[in-house]
């Protein structure tokens, strides 16, 4: 590969013995076939005022098989159930339960905010359902507050989740991964923290490779991974039913013993539950690369989180059959103590399908993380580079280095728990905003077309609920965290006025982009992305 430069500034980067031509903007961004510009041509609809302007389409026109590199549709619904299903079902299940009774104090309490959470999870999806199929954008509640508040909400979304979130996601699932793996082998003390640390930046490297290397690899990767975890589910939901046939249901008959735990303490095992849940938006990010969006994403989402839902209720069922709920909270490890008591001389197949089932939901937490910086950074909200696509494999590979390297500084510096309570009141203030839009979009864009509708009431009781679970614990126990967390999300306006609202870049990012270019042999799509 190599690359010549014109006297008009246009780019040819040659692989493969194929031109591919790109053209500098006056931002520096590098368009595909010479496109110039963040606005195309308008839609052919008229506005849904009814005055007969014209009027620009919510999604892109980027990203298409027309561009000369672009991201393809390659997920089926059996690919969509597979993401939501193999994200969600990762290291939640196996860390959260003695999280859960923790704060809740209570077995029925913590079984019945499982099942809660899956219900708000699922109503949350639907409603996310009806913003995707109405905008078939990637990146999910970046694309979602472009369409309804503006460039400054959705870029602070994108600096969040881009720094924090995403990240923070990525590096709980490979630290629980670690865990789980070096436990195998460390039997008669805890791990070292420093191996398990160690393991998780290799897993980290590893996904890495395989989602740069090949779309269709990293989805296969996703496939087989949640066909084996979902063995492994059923491993442990059938060991329960022999526990609980042979009757030991004591910890199950007094369920509702314990007094009911504090206004502020339901919503940090909230918290808890939520991380085991959380994934259920992840096939929103990757919106451009779905088959048929307008029926497979609200598909997979109706099929996906009711079998999560179902299975986390057995899967604690099948734990309190087990072991007491003192000594659930006094294993770190729930799911290995589990396999110790039932499975006996098999019991090593409980670490190994706790590690198989945190690396793919790593897979998928990174293969969804890397879409939301292409289509930010397609709009020009992160570096240009971001938004690249590599030549001949088509994988945003920069931005899933980029989402690695954070998640990787995370592993180094911080602990499961501080990780998840930053992470999960963060999160609501987003998913929040995301029912707001959809409301606000009701009003603002009633005639624009949606393949799937949910009825009103669910994102105005999935607001409700965010706000309660962004403001109780600030209540009830105030931590100078939550300070933190809502000043970095407006510190992001520093960044947002001179580098996006004022379009100053300084001088040396043409270099350094091309230079990241030529590197990683990436281009960008064609067309940059376009919204009302």
């Amino acid at each position: 590969m190599y690359q010549h430069v014109l006297p008009n500034n246009t780019i040819h980067i040659h692989a493969n013995g194929h031109n591919v031509p790109t053209k500098a903007t006056s931002n520096g961004t590098m368009c595909a076939n010479g496109t110039l510009g963040t606005e195309g041509p308008e839609a052919t609809e008229t506005d849904s005022s009814g005055t007969g302007r014209m009027r620009k389409p919510l999604e892109r026109n980027g990203s298409t098989p027309n561009d000369a590199v672009h991201l393809e549709r390659r997920l089926g619904l059996f690919s969509g159930v597979a993401l939501i299903v193999g994200t969600m079902i990762g290291s939640g299940i196996f860390v959260s339960p003695s999280g859960l009774l923790v704060r809740t104090g209570s077995v029925g309490i913590s079984f019945l905010i499982w099942l809660a959470c899956g219900l708000l999870s699922l109503l949350g999806a639907l409603a996310y359902a009806e913003l995707g199929t109405m905008n078939t954008s990637s990146g999910a509640e970046w694309a979602y507050f472009m369409d309804a508040y503006g460039p400054a909400p959705a870029f602070l979304f994108s600096w969040v989740s881009t720094l924090v979130l995403k990240p923070s996601q990525m590096a709980i699932i490979c630290l629980s991964f670690a865990q789980y793996a070096v436990e195998a082998f460390v039997t008669e003390c805890d791990p070292p923290m420093g191996v398990v640390k160690m393991v998780a930046l290799v897993a980290i490297v590893m996904i890495l490779f395989v989602n740069c290397y090949s779309v269709n690899l990293g989805m296969a990767v996703q496939n087989v991974f949640t066909a084996a975890k979902l063995v492994a589910v059923v491993i442990v939901i059938c060991g329960g039913a022999w526990k609980l046939f042979q009757g030991n249901t004591q910890h199950l008959t007094n369920a509702f013993s314990e007094p009911a735990p504090n206004f502020g303490a339901i919503a940090t095992a909230f918290y808890t539950g939520l991380w085991a849940y959380d994934g259920w938006n992840n096939l929103n990010y990757v919106t451009e690369e779905i088959q048929n969006p307008s029926k497979n994403l609200p598909r997979s989402i109706m099929i996906g989180i009711p079998l999560v839902t179902l299975c986390y209720a057995l899967i604690n069922i099948s734990y309190l059959a087990a072991m007491s709920p003192t000594e659930m909270i006094d294993s770190e490890a729930v799911a290995v103590t589990f396999g110790n008591r039932i499975l006996g001389a098999m019991a090593w197949l409980m670490p190994l399908s706790v590690t198989i089932s945190t690396f793919g939901s790593a897979n998928g937490t990174l293969f969804a993380a890397g879409r939301l910086c292409f289509a930010a950074s397609r709009e020009g909200h992160l570096l240009d580079i971001l938004s690249y696509v590599h030549i001949r494999r088509l994988t945003p590979a920069p931005g899933l280095i980029f989402h690695s390297l954070i998640a990787s500084a995370m592993v180094l510096y911080g602990t499961i728990d501080s990780l998840i309570d930053f992470f999960s009141f963060t999160a609501w203030i987003f998913y929040g905003g995301a029912m707001l839009a959809l409301i606000v979009m009701r009003f603002t864009k009633p005639n624009y077309p949606r393949p799937y509708k949910v009825p009103i009431i669910i994102p105005v009781v999935v607001l409700v609920i965010s706000m309660y679970l962004v403001v109780a614990p600030i209540i009830d126990t105030p931590r100078i965290e939550y300070l933190y967390a809502v000043l970095f999300i407006l510190t992001g306006l520093i960044f947002y006025v001179p580098f996006v609202k004022l379009g100053m870049t300084p001088r040396f990012m043409n270099k350094v982009t091309l230079f990241f270019q030529l590197l990683l042999e990436v281009v960008p799509t064609s067309s940059m992305a376009m919204f009302e």
